[in-house]
């Protein structure tokens, strides 16, 4: 693997594993306290850290889960090149769409 994505990789996971945490820790929080969807929801809109948070989280996991992908497929596969290259980006690309799209729809709502 390429020193750069090596790296990428698990500085991206050190901070999914802090994000993930902080996910379930609050999910935890919100479903013993008894918190419904409304409850949540007014929680969050307008929330600024609630959104850099989960910005962070959405670009931690664009740049983590494509690498990890890439090299999977080339191990199973023996799919190699700017091809590959090229099909990871998308993904991470589509990954920092649809992830901040629903950070920011939360945010607002």
């Amino acid at each position: 693997m390429n020193p750069l994505l090596y790296v990428a990789q698990r500085g991206t996971a050190v901070i999914l594993a802090v994000a993930v945490a902080v996910h379930l820790g609050t999910i935890l929080y919100a479903v013993r306290g008894g918190l419904t969807a409304g409850e949540i929801l007014g929680r969050t809109q307008g929330n600024r850290a609630f959104l850099a948070f989960y910005g962070v989280f959405v670009i931690a996991a664009a740049i983590h889960a494509p690498i990890g992908l890439r090299s999977i497929l080339r191990e199973w596969t023996g799919w190699r090149g700017r091809s590959l290259d090229g099909a990871m980006l998308a993904i991470s690309a589509l990954l920092v769409v649809l992830g901040l799209r629903a950070a920011l729809t939360v945010y607002i709502a």
